[in-house]
């Protein structure tokens, strides 16, 4: 399917943008721009949880952009939210709340795949992207720090640490000393000490910032004539000299100052301050590209089934050595049995499908642990392992797919899968048990139906007669399903039990 339009929203820490993009060829021409600056990081209480203010500005610019995306699909906009819904305990609230507001799904995203997609941005807005880059984007809440060459990130960290965390807590109510300025210095130091042995010997060509604190300074540098081009060491010193004149950010009156970015300057210029000092760095270039490109870049790659989930998994099925080839055989009869219950499955990129093939091709990563309560050990790693391409929400999915395949279903119920999941389940259950041989011999023909009351699996009796391992196991698959009370039902028949090719 072709699509002409696609749109990006992200959820930042201090701003929330929304970009709209043609897509043109392999390239992405920018229609629309939206911000407005939320300062969702400025919301968060010391006990972590978002207060009512920095809610009601988040889902007042979210209704804002769900009207400028009315008529878009569901597959052509991709919404990500950063640090702050990461750390705040009451992010699942807001973001029923902010799914409502918006239209579209929402996205957290880990620090690592935050960081991916940054670089992913920058590289697609600059010149020459063969040379190996530093890129570093100060956001609200945190900071990323990539290298790369081309297309290709080489190391990814993301750092605890923004210009609106930092204001707040090193310059309250905007007010900037000696003291103050050179607290928030060490602080970002002390984060930077984790990387910067390692990015110093991996090593970089270019050294580029990104996103509002950098374009903020690079503006204030350039239109002062503290700086020649870029940001630099001279050019920071001066600015600090101004800084700390004013004394305070609202009495900075240097030319090139813009009243949105006033009240997190003070934490941004420390980050940059910190992050030129511990690398060594005595010229920083501004760059245009940022989270919202690099989100538009990734779906164009999922258009184009170059996505880079299924990169992913092939990566995470190397290195955890699974078999291949009982992955594909669970994976062909899950979907044919899913197709049974949903017709809509048969589209290979239906998105419920995609997650069937993914989690059947994962499910035995917890073996490169050890065998006893393998699918608990793969469980755990698809929550928490870093996954380019999949969100937090994605791999807590993944994760449940994979502990339902066998065992107990009390601990699934403990994760609440939507209904949607328990189909998945029961389809990846019952094709892990006709493939318990790990052999390339046929499989019993099994037929799933669908109804208002739940779930049914029928299979025909002389199919199990020379089975009788497998008719066992089917057998307590009913019991399981029947104890947790879920509408599924197992049975053998004596009729033909049909079937439809997926």
């Amino acid at each position: 399917m072709k699509h002409e339009l696609i749109a990006a929203v992200d959820l930042g820490s201090n701003s929330f943008r929304l970009i709209v993009g043609r897509v043109v060829g392999d390239q992405i021409f920018a229609l629309d721009n939206l911000k407005e600056p939320v300062r969702l990081a400025g919301g968060l209480t010391p006990d972590k949880q978002l207060d009512i203010a920095s809610q009601a500005r988040g889902l007042s610019a979210l209704r804002k952009f769900g009207e400028r995306l009315r008529g878009f699909r569901a597959d052509e906009v991709r919404a990500v939210a950063t640090n702050t819904l990461r750390v705040a305990k009451n992010a699942g609230s807001f973001l029923e709340q902010a799914e409502q507001a918006l239209g579209f799904p929402i996205e957290v995203i880990s620090g690592r795949e935050e960081a991916r997609l940054i670089y992913l941005g920058v590289v697609h807005t600059l010149p020459d992207p063969g040379h190996k880059q530093l890129v570093f984007d100060i956001g609200g809440g945190s900071t990323e720090f990539i290298i790369g060459r081309g297309l290709e990130p080489i190391v990814l960290e993301s750092l605890y640490m923004g210009c609106v965390s930092y204001s707040l807590k090193f310059f309250p109510e905007g007010r900037i000393d000696k003291a103050g300025l050179r607290a928030a210095e060490i602080a970002a130091m002390r984060e930077l000490e984790t990387i910067a042995h390692t990015y110093r010997e991996v090593g970089w060509e270019l050294a580029i910032a990104s996103s509002g604190s950098a374009k903020a300074i690079a503006e204030l540098l350039e239109l002062n004539h503290f700086s020649q081009g870029g940001i630099t060491r001279e050019g920071m010193a001066q600015l600090r000299q101004e800084l700390l004149r004013a004394g305070n950010v609202n009495r900075l009156t240097i030319p090139g100052t813009r009243a949105d970015r006033l009240p997190v300057l003070p934490g941004g210029f420390a980050i940059m301050s910190a992050a030129m000092e511990a690398l060594g760095l005595d010229q920083v270039t501004f760059c245009d590209g940022a989270l919202r490109q690099g989100v538009l870049y990734d779906l164009i790659g999922r258009f184009s089934h170059q996505d880079l989930r299924d990169v992913t998994v092939e990566t995470f099925m190397r290195r955890h050595e699974v078999d291949a080839a009982q992955a594909m055989r669970v994976a062909n009869t899950a979907c044919k049995l899913l197709v049974q219950a949903m017709p809509a499955a048969i589209d290979p990129d239906h998105i419920d499908r995609r997650f069937l093939v993914w989690a059947a091709r994962l499910h035995e990563l917890g073996l490169s642990i050890a065998h006893p309560s393998y699918h608990k050990h793969s469980a755990y790693i698809l929550a928490n392992a870093d996954m380019p391409g999949f969100s937090r929400k994605d791999q807590t999915r993944l994760a449940c797919l994979a502990l339902g395949h066998r065992g107990k279903l009390e601990r699934v119920l403990a994760l609440q899968p939507s209904e949607t999941d328990w189909l998945l389940i029961l389809c990846l259950r019952v094709a892990f048990i006709l493939h318990r041989t790990r052999d390339d011999a046929d499989a019993p023909e099994l037929l799933v139906t669908g109804s208002r009351k739940g779930f049914q699996v029928s299979a025909r009796a002389e199919d199990l007669q020379n089975r009788p391992l497998t008719a066992s196991m089917l057998e307590e698959e009913g019991i399981q399903w029947e104890a947790c009370g879920m509408p599924v039902r197992l049975r053998v028949s004596r009729g033909r039990a049909g079937s439809r090719d997926a």
